[in-house]
């Protein structure tokens, strides 16, 4: 997986408060089925019929946005519960900051006070699960991810011939933790390399494999979410799921399969 130069988006943006804001909240859910609905009707109308029987084998993103359910990041919302977006310079672009850590969002929260008078004392940081930004995306709305510096750190120790920084947020997985359970196959992938560690040292301890730790992959989590969608069944790619920083694998999918 390619890395570039890693860059703060708090740092690279101007960060002046765009009229155009997202809304989010209770209509959420009758939004995503919109969607899911025009997605569907969009891709029988674009697609030739030489491509249409290779289309249904691929992933849907329905099953891409499954296995991201759990885990949340942070953004900024105004009082309507709306997306607070940023702009680049010209005011070409506008995105969604979401934050992999609170604290990041607090410190955005903090710069979107500070340069708007009507949001001093409106907005607040509030959390979104990664499922509803992925069908969000689908929708056509942009998002810019700002990862965990930790987690950054963490990647680039094990990709050390990436010095010149990581591109997106890094992801962990290790074949050693791959599971099955009611005749489905479960490829965990982790937020957290202190989370994944920890798994390992268990499997290490029961099965006594020698360096258990040193069976880690390290990708970005946009990567891994492009080659998905690009997937077709049964090649492994739908047996992905993504654990919510501090879980374990087991606890996971308990709680998905209940």
């Amino acid at each position: 997986m390619e890395s570039r130069g890693h860059s703060n988006p708090l740092l690279s943006f101007s960060s002046f408060i765009h009229q155009h804001c997202v809304r989010v909240g209770a209509d959420l859910a009758t939004r995503l089925d919109d969607t899911r609905r025009a997605l569907a009707q969009a891709h029988h109308n674009l697609l030739s019929p030489k491509h249409a029987l290779a289309a249904t084998a691929t992933l849907g993103s329905h099953h891409v946005a499954k296995s991201l359910v759990g885990t949340s990041v942070y953004t900024v919302s105004n009082s309507n519960n709306e997306f607070v977006l940023i702009s680049d310079a010209d005011g070409a672009k506008s995105i969604g900051l979401l934050c992999f850590r609170q604290e990041d969002a607090q410190a955005f929260l903090a710069q979107v006070r500070s340069r708007s008078r009507e949001l001093r004392s409106k907005a607040r940081v509030v959390p979104i699960t990664l499922d509803q930004v992925y069908m969000l995306k689908v929708e056509g709305i942009a998002f810019r991810f700002l990862p965990d510096p930790v987690q950054i750190k963490n990647a680039l120790e094990l990709k050390p011939a990436n010095k010149g920084g990581f591109d997106g947020v890094p992801v962990f997985q290790s074949e050693l933790l791959v599971v099955k359970k009611k005749n489905k196959r479960y490829c965990p992938v982790y937020f957290s390399k202190e989370d994944i560690e920890q798994e390992l040292s268990k499997v290490a301890r029961t099965s006594r494999v020698p360096g258990a730790s040193q069976h880690i992959v390290v990708g970005s989590l946009e990567d891994v979410l492009k080659k998905m969608e690009m997937s077709e069944r049964s090649t492994g790619w739908e047996d992905l799921i993504f654990i919510p920083p501090g879980k374990s694998h087991s606890q996971h999918i308990q709680e998905i399969t209940e």
